[in-house]
């Protein structure tokens, strides 16, 4: 997984990006209100090229190779209206990892015109905010993210380091002892080290 932003406790970073694996309907309907119960998408793997035909399927399966003709394949599928919304989404992607954050942006905000509820979308953007810097919008964009996929624990871990990089330090430590309730127990250990070290610079200032 990629990593985003070095963190200036313990050489802590972001967790990465969230691809789309699987393409979704979008349900319009659902927009009058905010769904907090939106199933995850699969995490399925494309395995042959030969048997998915579709530009979308074939981008996904280019993009698995890390193959760069993943990014003609989803223009193919955005330009035949194949789920333009994670098509965009996925194209951030690899934007984002070209460091080529003003064109991630442009990607993962017309995801957002087509699909306002898409997690991933929302947790991406928020990656490439912290990446340039801007917390105030990265950290918005990971509370969306939580408000609609309330299970993803990745947002809470960096959500927390950017609290942490606000120098708001209790609500970091509230939002990454979430993530570590729902992190594995190996996940754990680096975690409470992390709280513990917030708990340790709060003290530190209160004296």
């Amino acid at each position: 997984m990629a990593k985003i932003v070095k963190f200036p406790i313990n050489n802590t970073s972001k967790l990465g990006y969230k691809k789309v694996r699987k393409c979704r309907k979008v349900n319009l309907e659902d927009y009058g209100q905010l769904n907090m119960f939106t199933t995850a998408p699969s995490e399925a793997k494309v395995v042959s090229m030969q048997t998915h035909q579709s530009p979308f399927e074939q981008a996904l399966y280019l993009d698995e190779q890390d193959n760069e003709r993943a990014i003609e394949f989803y223009w193919k599928a955005i330009s035949a209206g194949e789920c333009v919304a994670d098509a965009y989404c996925n194209l951030g992607i690899l934007e984002s990892g070209k460091e080529n954050y003003i064109k991630a942006i442009d990607c993962f905000a017309n995801c957002l015109k087509y699909d306002p509820r898409h997690f991933e979308a929302h947790y991406n953007l928020a990656n490439v905010y912290s990446e340039m810097g801007d917390l105030a919008l990265a950290k918005l964009h990971y509370e969306l993210a939580i408000e609609i996929e309330p299970e993803f624990e990745s947002a809470y871990y960096n959500l927390g380091l950017v609290m942490a990089m606000q120098k708001d330090f209790k609500s970091a430590i509230s939002i990454l002892s979430k993530y570590r309730n729902l992190s594995t127990e190996r996940e754990r250990g680096n975690v409470d080290k992390l709280i513990e070290s917030l708990q340790k610079t709060m003290k530190s200032k209160a004296q």
